[in-house]
């Protein structure tokens, strides 16, 4: 008789013939779920007859579903085990990194297949720095036998429809201050691009709405173009989407950006493009390397950030043949 006791939601027994189940960590966040996307759809054609589970925070679980055929387990980041029995997955993917905490993590899961990168434990690629994130995990899978392509951005189409279709997107926030470009430099480029005939929107969240209200009043736009803090996951990826362009920092807004093939224009501060910036397309990428201190947890803008005048962003649009 077979003893394995497979878990489902809550810690519930399932069925003895419930489909095997496989969980890929990558605890992080919206932009770090949408550069594992190749990654990730690589994994599901690998497995077709698994159960397909995330680890992240729960806040993702309208953008995960954006990619279909995985469920979301709430997990806020690798200060707590994972809400999973030991013994219950099959196979465990590490996404989320190369350090001891995410390695222990997968370890106590028990599972009958691990793929990682190289660690004391098991064998693996070894951890390549200079990589960019895409190629960071499709690499990562193809040692272990799996094909992706790095290339594979694409989401599905959001389920709700854009409250603003057409509209100029201009991102405003960041997570940290190390990413963002002053207010007035924003403001500045939202008014020409009104007096251009754009419509221009701007988002972020909820935290970031009093930002998104300061860059409107220098636009001298009304207040209705603010949709910081107002728009759902879904209806955030529906209007980058139906954009006409995204203007942001290398934020989650420039990753939906890129899956959806929306003209962008993404201003690079402390992190290297060469690692994070969008794949081939309407993209266009401004920062100055030279002047990078790096520092993503500064409270001021990086140097390479601040480097990047209005002008350069309405020279990027207007390569972009959108003025």
């Amino acid at each position: 008789m077979n003893s394995t006791v497979t878990w489902g939601e809550g810690n519930v027994p399932l069925p003895a013939d419930s489909k095997p189940e496989l969980l890929v960590l990558r605890a992080l966040k919206l932009g770090d779920l949408l550069v594992a996307v190749p990654a990730l759809k690589g994994i599901q054609r690998a497995f077709p007859g698994h159960r397909l589970r995330y680890a992240a925070q729960g806040w993702l679980s309208e953008a995960l579903g954006l990619l279909g055929g995985y469920e979301l387990l709430p997990t806020h980041g690798l200060d707590e085990p994972l809400a999973i029995e030991p013994g219950v997955v099959d196979v465990a993917v590490n996404l989320h990194g190369s350090g001891p905490e995410s390695q222990g993590r997968i370890e106590a899961l028990e599972a009958r297949q691990t793929l990682g990168h190289r660690s004391a434990h098991r064998d693996g690629p070894p951890w390549r720095p200079e990589l960019h994130e895409r190629e960071r995990w499709v690499r990562l899978l193809e040692w272990h036998g799996i094909e992706a392509d790095p290339l594979d951005v694409h989401l599905n189409t959001p389920h709700v429809p854009s409250p603003v279709p057409g509209a100029t997107v201009l991102h405003v926030g960041a997570a940290y201050g190390s990413r963002l470009w002053p207010a007035e430099r924003f403001g500045a480029v939202a008014a020409a691009l009104t007096d251009a005939g754009h419509q221009v929107v701007f988002t972020g969240g909820t935290s970031e709405r009093e930002r998104a209200e300061e860059v409107c009043r220098l636009a001298g736009l009304p207040g209705t173009a603010v949709l910081a803090g107002v728009l759902g996951l879904a209806e955030f990826a529906a209007t980058i989407a139906a954009a006409r362009l995204v203007i942001s920092a290398d934020t989650g807004a420039a990753h939906l950006a890129s899956a959806y093939g929306t003209p962008s224009v993404v201003l690079f501060g402390p992190a290297p493009p060469e690692i994070w910036g969008p794949p081939p397309g309407p993209h266009v990428v401004l920062t100055r390397a030279e002047l990078r201190r790096g520092d993503t947890f500064a409270a001021l803008p990086d140097p390479a950030l601040l480097a990047v005048q209005m002008p350069d962003v309405m020279a990027a649009v207007k390569g972009l043949g959108l003025l």
